[in-house]
């Protein structure tokens, strides 16, 4: 197995700057080290003196324990000696807020379609699937306008999480196009039903939540573009070399594909290779690596790997590939997340394709 001596970290250069566009966000299947890799990302950006902010979306958060420091729910610095800002966004009570920050949430929405307990009532009128997903969505539209942050890098939920999150702008657009097309049709017998029950701001309202909707759209579109701009954005999608996790990474660059969103970087983590085939630096005096010669689980692990390895190499053509060997440490706080962030740099990226 490998192991290092952290206190011999020091002698590998903690890298400072990341070669990534202003978005960076890293998903994939649940447990195979997103939250590292967007530490680590965040920290390197940070060193070099860009304001960087790292938000993690997944309820089971991590992010605290990875950089060692309490994360509040709304972006607050964690470090003075470099601009790093950290958030573990809540989904539960961006959702109290509101799914877009304006009065067009659900309750809006239910007073043009006739409330949920009206008959015929539309179904999207009741509790919205994935609305823990459109807060989030709407959270990181802040922040990615956020004046503070010349960087943001996202730690994603797990890739079916991650997948209907970015469905969302899609199903939103849509149903929001059917509801202005309902409004339209129904206007004058809303007109008629206002007059009828004595509402005289019943067109006022309306007229408010419509103007709700259309930011709400407006919103949408904007994220959606940002998603799939990849001077912008780059989706990193992260794993380890096992079948179940190519096979599900297969997945997830088929439907990050088809909703036009770039991915530029896949990134391998606790690959059973020295540091020093991974990393442009001397290693650390105290290292041990992973032995393939006399250590027989070793051996077959290395074997298991690279069978998994060399089924990716579709995932692998046309991307930047960064390897992450296999560390007997748990990867928590400064030292080893500059261990990673060493990893993720661009010097080896093409030796790994």
């Amino acid at each position: 197995m490998t192991d290092i001596d952290v206190e011999a970290v020091d002698e590998i250069d903690a890298p400072a700057g990341v070669d990534a566009p202003e978005y960076v966000l890293y998903g994939g299947k649940g447990g195979v080290g997103k939250t590292t890799m967007a530490a680590a990302t965040a920290m390197a950006s940070a060193r070099d003196g860009t304001p960087t902010l790292v938000v993690s979306t997944d309820p089971a958060h991590s992010l605290s324990d990875t950089l060692e420091v309490a994360v509040p729910a709304e972006p607050a610095r964690v470090r003075e000696d470099v601009p790093l800002y950290a958030a573990e966004i809540d989904p539960e009570a961006a959702v109290g807020d509101g799914l877009f920050g304006t009065d067009a949430d659900l309750g809006g929405i239910e007073n043009l379609l006739g409330g949920p307990e009206s008959e015929g009532a539309d179904p999207l009128s009741g509790s919205m699937p994935g609305s823990d997903e459109a807060a989030a969505m709407r959270l990181l539209l802040e922040y990615m306008d956020d004046e503070r942050f010349e960087r943001v890098v996202i730690d994603t939920a797990p890739t079916g999480h991650t997948l209907r999150l970015l469905e969302l702008p899609e199903a939103m657009d849509s149903m929001l196009g059917k509801v202005l097309m309902l409004k339209e049709r129904l206007s004058g017998m809303m007109d008629g039903l206002g007059g009828l029950f004595g509402d005289e701001n019943a067109d006022v309202d309306a007229d408010a939540e419509m103007r709700d909707l259309e930011a709400m759209r407006e919103k949408i579109e904007r994220l959606r573009d940002v998603l799939r701009d990849p001077t912008k954005t780059d989706f990193r999608v992260v794993l380890v070399p096992e079948e179940l996790s190519v096979v599900e990474s297969e997945r997830l660059l088929d439907r990050l594909d088809s909703f036009g969103v770039p991915v530029g970087t896949v990134v391998v983590n606790r690959v059973l290779q020295d540091l020093g085939d991974v990393v442009d630096a001397d290693v650390p005096e105290g290292y041990v690596g992973p032995n393939h010669e006399d250590c027989e689980f070793c051996a077959r692990r290395w074997s298991v790997q690279q069978e998994a390895l060399a089924r990716s190499q579709d995932l692998f053509r046309g991307r930047d590939v960064r390897r992450v060997p296999l560390l007997a440490e748990e990867v928590r706080g400064e030292d080893l997340l500059a261990v990673v962030g060493a990893c993720l740099g661009p010097e080896r990226a093409s030796e790994n394709r």
